[in-house]
């Protein structure tokens, strides 16, 4: 098994430190505003909303190695012949995806009164076209 302490994980570490250390310095800047006179209730949510920030790359980390693990522990699985079933267990079926309903659309037909204006009735001609050769 490789070391626990890889410079790989300590960058990671390193990062996700980082980002609590300067999201947490946001939180405590928004706070500031929200206590000053002119501070606002948005400046309040800021408060809550930055730590979450900060956490995210962590939990990124987390799940990350959870979906390795459970990746690794399959493979492992499959490799050492395990029966179906046990595979079948750790694995959740699909779910059927409903199928489309058809959409039938009529074609566009061209307004009984074209020839009043020229202008329209080229233009009408013209969107006829277009949906025809977008219908086949």
């Amino acid at each position: 098994m490789r070391g626990l302490i890889t410079p790989r994980r300590l960058a990671i570490a390193a990062v996700c430190v980082a980002a609590m250390v300067v999201c947490c310095g946001l939180a405590y800047w928004q706070w500031e505003r929200f206590s000053a006179a002119g501070g606002s209730f948005q400046n309040l949510g800021y408060v809550f909303q930055w730590p979450l920030f900060g956490l995210f790359p962590a939990f990124m980390v987390w799940r990350i190695r959870r979906l390795d693990a459970r990746r690794k522990a399959e493979e492992a699985a499959a490799a050492a012949g395990a029966p179906d079933d046990a595979a079948d267990e750790a694995v959740p079926e699909p779910v059927p995806v409903p199928s489309r309903p058809v959409v039938t659309v009529e074609p566009v037909r061209a307004p009984a009164h074209d020839d009043e204006d020229d202008e329209l009735a080229a233009y009408n001609r013209m969107l006829a076209a277009l949906n025809a050769r977008d219908q086949r």
